[in-house]
């Protein structure tokens, strides 16, 4: 029993012992905190004394068990890992800014196929090594850095040939397309390699460079003018000649060709051409940018159109007529002709100036100056013709407003005599009904009275009679004349009299006259009882 209590006592203590121990060393040695912003990688270092060795394929992450590091991070917070079988290492999270984006590149897995050259997948979800196809934008991330490279890239610009072509983070403005170009082939999508029909609109797009170029280039229409030097004084104003026209420096510049009589001729050109969202991956494909599309092709074929119809004219033809019309409508539709064959989009082609020798200019100037004074002559003629007839047409509407005035005058004098007698007859007509009702009413109010009269007779008479009645009733009520005198005689009493009756018997009455003023009785009104009368005068 000693011994088993001893050894229990050991146990306690042990116990005792070891757990604080243990829990210290586990909150002081194995435990390790991460702050914000940073992530904890572990790399598995294998047993200390027992077990085998298991190390991690290599070029591959470790799996459970495995000696190497682990793919996982773990995130901000208190961990609890021993460093004896546990490598912990700290590294900071990658931060993408606005403007910049991360190319991701993965350093573990297989080697991609044969004629791939970007990694499909995201971080943390890859199975070859290489570039990934997608890129990070702007954000914060926890990326294992054994198992992925990150790149920080902002607008990348280079120059091939004479395209501009950006990367990274691409800002398309306002009034630009992006045309895209890819490096690869996109089964995901299944775009192929080369320029894209399909363009970028305005915006901001995160480019992978190693899978995408764009060209970021200026879309609607724009002008281009080919003009002449023209003579200038001091002030920069164009100077004229004894007709108004200027002249040109040096008889250079412009659009020079010889008309088809053989004079020197000079035309100023604008166009107003562009290209659209629809045009442009054809313009970067054949031409490489906008410029050398008005380099290599609107310029030169304005030259070369306007040479080509100008020299089927003569030099008048060119100054007016309807000459000059047609060469403007064709070089005009030729030049859109050519131009849609390029995918560029013509809007006007404008001859603006044409330039004739002074020798064939100044006689058809006179010629016409003179016959523009002849119009103008004849003109004159038939603006004072015209003005003639509008003062004659003054005068006939003077004369025909005064006639309207005088007939106006004659209908109102009419109209008001009209007026007149129709109130006269109106007024006596009037008095004539006024006398006629009043005659009547005299009539009525006469049988009224008429009337009236007898009903007051009628109405005495018959109350003499009801009265009359009334006494022969009552007299028959009352049985006899004398009975109705009486009770008219009663009637006739003052309501105050005092009447008292004496029982005498013969020779009694005058003895008994004594009692009169003591004994008496009062009048018995209804539902009374009779009491002796007080002793009072006798009235």
């Amino acid at each position: 029993m000693n011994r088993k209590k001893l050894i229990t006592a050991l146990a306690v203590v042990t116990v005792c012992l070891v757990l604080p121990l243990l829990f210290i060393l586990h909150f002081t040695i194995n435990r390790i905190y991460v702050p914000e912003g940073q992530s904890l990688q572990l790399r598995y270092k294998g047993p200390l004394v027992f077990g085998a060795k298991n190390y991690a394929k290599k070029g591959y992450w470790a799996e459970e068990g495995e000696i190497g590091i682990r793919k996982e991070l773990r995130g901000p917070g208190r961990h609890f890992y021993c460093p004896i079988w546990w490598e912990r290492t700290l590294v900071d999270d990658y931060i993408i800014k606005p403007g910049e984006v991360g190319v991701v590149r993965c350093n573990l897995g297989d080697a991609l196929p044969e004629g791939e050259f970007l990694v499909e997948g995201d971080v943390g979800n890859s199975s070859f090594k290489g570039i990934l196809r997608k890129v990070l934008h702007p954000g914060r991330y926890r990326i294992n850095p054994y198992g992925y490279h990150v790149e920080v890239v902002q607008t990348h610009k280079f120059t091939s040939g004479n395209q501009e072509k950006q990367s990274g983070w691409v800002e398309i403005p306002t009034g630009y397309v992006g045309v895209v170009t890819n490096l690869s082939e996109n089964k995901a999508t299944g775009e192929l390699g080369g320029i894209q029909e399909k363009v970028l609109p305005a915006g901001i797009y995160p480019i992978n460079g190693s899978e995408q170029q764009i060209d970021v280039i200026d879309v609607g229409y724009r002008h281009t003018t080919i003009q002449a030097e023209v003579a200038r004084d001091a002030q920069m104003n164009i100077l004229l000649d004894e007709k108004g026209e200027p002249t040109i420096v040096d008889d250079s510049g412009g659009i020079q060709f010889p008309s088809a009589d053989g004079f020197s001729i000079h035309i100023d050109f604008t166009a107003i051409w562009g290209v659209m969202p629809d045009q442009a991956p054809h313009a970067i494909n054949t031409f490489g940018n906008i410029q050398a599309v008005e380099n290599t092709i609107v310029i030169p074929q304005i030259e070369s159109i306007c040479r080509n119809e100008g020299s089927r004219y003569q030099a008048v033809d060119l100054l007016t007529g309807d000459d000059r019309e047609r060469f403007q409508q064709q070089t005009t539709e030729e030049f859109n002709k050519i131009l849609l064959d390029k995918k560029i989009r013509l809007l006007y082609g404008l001859v603006r100036h044409v330039y004739i020798p002074k020798e064939v200019r100044e006689p058809i100037q006179t010629a016409f100056i003179a016959d523009e004074l002849t119009l103008t002559r004849i003109q004159e003629q038939e603006t004072a013709k015209e003005e003639a007839n509008l003062r004659e047409a003054e005068q006939q509407v003077d004369l025909a407003s005064e006639t309207v005035k005088v007939e106006t005058q004659k209908k109102v004098a009419e109209v008001a005599a009209q007026g007149d007698r129709e109130a006269r007859t109106i007024e006596a007509e009037t008095e004539r009904q006024v006398a006629a009702i009043a005659a009547e009413t005299a009539a009525h109010q006469a049988d009224a009275k008429t009337v009236l009269g007898e009903a007051e007779n009628k109405g005495k008479q018959m109350v003499e009679e009801a009265r009359s009645d009334r006494f022969r009733l009552a007299v028959e009520a009352f049985g006899s004349p004398e009975a109705y005198n009486n009770w008219i005689f009663a009637t006739g009493l003052p309501d105050d009299v005092d009447l008292q009756l004496l029982y005498a018997g013969e020779g009694t009455l005058w003895t008994d006259m004594k009692d009169i003023g003591i004994r008496g009785t009062f009048p018995i009104k209804q539902g009374e009882e009779q009491k002796p009368a007080e002793p009072k005068k006798n009235k």
